[in-house]
């Protein structure tokens, strides 16, 4: 059986609506026992882990995207 390894963790400052964060903190205390002993960090690790795997299926074959070249910029989005 193949144990998964655990990375440190880092701290990481984004925006989210309102509305997203309450029902993630809501789903987090309402979780946070038996039996799922859910943190707020781990709904956010696990929403955005199932995120990039869709990601991948859709737009990269499943692979892995290519690591960057450099850090994001912060700011407003490019318009499309």
């Amino acid at each position: 059986m193949e144990v998964e390894k655990k990375s440190p963790k880092v701290r990481a400052t984004l925006y989210l609506s309102q509305e997203v964060l309450d029902q993630a903190r809501d789903a987090a205390v309402y979780l946070a026992g038996f039996p799922a002993y859910l943190s707020l960090a781990a709904l956010a690790e696990n929403a955005l882990r199932g995120e990039i795997m869709r990601l991948k299926e859709r737009y990269h074959n499943g692979k892995d995207f290519p690591r960057r070249e450099q850090e994001l910029k912060g700011g407003r989005p490019i318009a499309a």
